[in-house]
């Protein structure tokens, strides 16, 4: 007898660990498909966006990652309904057939040069159908685990899809250094620019084939075929998880208590730091990709020990302590970084402040995603070569009709005005400005580049940690926390629209929003008051209103 249990656990253990790897792996595989185009904003704004400004072509790529992330309540909402009335494995599997064929596409689509606005049209299109996708992914992949857990242990095992994250991030980002120093070497540094960023996104075709092999070796989630068996699944999902308030403040709830702050917190870690170092702090792109896969492969690790540490003493203290930690360092970190990072820059914003006294209304958000605007006027001239620099600098309300005055230390710059002019002209007006403007920044001792022989790896390294601990004590037990949050027969529904609205459209617009607030104001630092209030937001809302779920039963 004691032979049959042990072979009965030995066989309930080799299922458990087949149901984490296969969900766990498909879901990296997709965030891999996902999280090689965040990490290529750079290059994909001189791809497909060729006919705009350096900066309106950033804030434009960055605007492309963040509509990927705004389709993904959409695709929660279609695919979690398939995944209340007809099960799990299906939906889940079809999320990932939808999203490795686009992905894929992008290999594909022509430039810019080569096909003019149709190229950013079918980019957009495909990024849609990418997010669109996804957002039916982790519902499936985190409930199917979760129903199939032990009831002390979901903390531990829904961790790993969550760590897939990194582990997604972590192959998107090596198979793109490869890729660099690949083609550097064999062809040289521009390689990689002018074709070299197809090949991350073609490698995913291989790695669609093996998560669609895993996925179809997987069998229905237990609790859902129970229910099924029962007559009990729910005919009308939307109805019942939205329209039925007890299961709608649920939805509420666990969208302003732990979503906000996830969304704000995790891309705030590994994205938007990675746009911080390389537009405004200088840093090389090899640098902060090597940087963020150590990263990534630490918090891998420490998903799980926070989920298996939520299995222990609560989810909500585990969560809460982690976006706690994260809310007080934004600032102080990102400062931090800067000194790490590049600390040149540091020393000339002290030595030598800058400031743009300008009339305000001849400055404009410096975002066209059309290419129409020129962004010739006086103001803009002297705010895009700043931007474009990385420089932080004070805005002065200046006098309506004066030309803006940059001021560098002690060196006073009149930006001059091309606005009325004909094109050939106007182009020139601004080249000439810019230059001014940025041969006195290399005069006050501004930095072109972070220097790799000043540069405090270890200390930028320990500054990523702090952010990467906060991340994942927040993001390790939340998964068991939203799966525990909701009743089985709208689980898949109810669960997926706010995780997907506070990743989506919180988290992936944390990049663009956060650098859109920068180009405006002009302080490098002025982009973390968007995390910051969404951080916020779910501190409060936790600490007094989300009650503890780790004991609760799935049935």
């Amino acid at each position: 007898m004691t032979d049959t249990t042990a072979g009965a656990d030995q066989k309930k253990g080799a299922s458990m660990r087949t149901v984490v790897a296969a969900s766990s792996a498909g879901t990296a595989f997709e965030w891999y498909d996902f999280f090689i185009f965040g990490s290529l904003a750079q290059v994909i704004s001189k791809t497909f966006f060729t006919g705009l400004s350096d900066t309106a072509g950033y804030i434009a790529a960055l605007a492309l990652f963040g509509v990927g992330f705004a389709f993904r309540p959409l695709g929660a909402l279609v695919f979690g309904k398939i995944g209340d009335q007809a099960g799990r494995k299906g939906a889940f599997l079809a999320t990932v057939l939808l999203m490795g064929g686009t992905t894929f596409a992008i290999a594909l689509l022509p430039t810019f040069q080569q096909a003019g606005i149709i190229a950013p049209i079918l980019l957009i299109i495909l990024r849609c159908v990418q997010g669109f996708a996804l957002g039916g992914e982790y519902g499936g992949a985190a409930i199917y685990v979760a129903e199939h857990s032990p009831p002390g242990q979901r903390g531990r095992a829904t961790s790993w899809v969550q760590s897939s994250a990194s582990l997604g991030l972590f192959a998107a980002l090596l198979v793109i250094l490869a890729t660099r120093w690949l083609l550097g070497a064999l062809v040289g540094p521009e390689a990689f620019d002018a074709w070299g960023w197809r090949i991350p996104f073609a490698v995913s075709i291989g790695l669609l084939a093996v998560s669609v092999w895993m996925r179809l070796k997987l069998s229905e989630s237990p609790t859902f075929a129970k229910m099924k068996e029962e007559g009990a699944a729910s005919k009308a999902p939307y109805a019942e998880a939205f329209g039925q308030w007890k299961n709608l403040k649920l939805v509420l709830l666990a969208f302003f208590a732990v979503m906000s702050a996830q969304g704000a917190v995790w891309y705030t870690t590994f994205f938007y730091i990675q746009t911080f170092m390389e537009k405004f702090l200088k840093v090389a792109p090899g640098t902060i990709n090597a940087l963020m896969m150590a990263a990534a492969a630490v918090s891998a690790v420490l998903y799980v020990v926070f989920g298996a540490l939520s299995d222990r003493i609560g989810r909500k203290p585990v969560m809460l302590g982690g976006m706690t930690l994260v809310l007080i360092f934004y600032f102080p970190g990102f400062h931090l970084l800067e000194k790490a990072a590049n600390p040149a820059l540091a020393e000339a914003s002290a030595r030598a402040p800058v400031s743009v006294t300008a009339d305000p209304a001849d400055c404009a958000l410096q975002f066209d995603p059309i290419g129409k605007a020129a962004f010739v006027s006086s103001c803009d001239i002297a705010k895009s070569a700043l931007a474009n620099a990385g420089v932080s600098y004070d805005n002065h309300a200046g006098p309506a009709g004066s030309p803006a005055i940059v001021q560098i230390g002690e060196t006073r710059i009149v930006s001059r005005s091309a606005t009325g002019l004909p094109p050939a002209e106007a182009k020139a007006v601004k080249t000439a400005g810019e230059a001014a403007i940025k041969a006195a920044l290399a005069k006050a001792g501004y930095p072109t580049a972070a220097d790799p022989a000043r540069m405090n790896l270890l200390g930028v390294f320990g500054v990523l940690l702090v952010f990467v601990i906060g991340a994942t004590a927040l993001y390790g037990p939340l998964a068991a926390a939203l799966v525990e949050l909701f009743p089985t027969r709208v689980r898949y529904t109810a669960l997926s629209l706010p995780y997907h609205i506070g990743t989506g459209w919180i988290g992936g617009f944390v990049p663009f929003s956060a650098f859109a607030i920068v180009a405006a104001v002009g302080d490098i630092y002025a982009g973390l008051w968007y995390p910051v209030l969404f951080t916020l937001i779910s501190v409060l809302v936790t600490a007094f209103l989300l009650p503890e779920t780790k004991d609760r039963s799935l049935d």
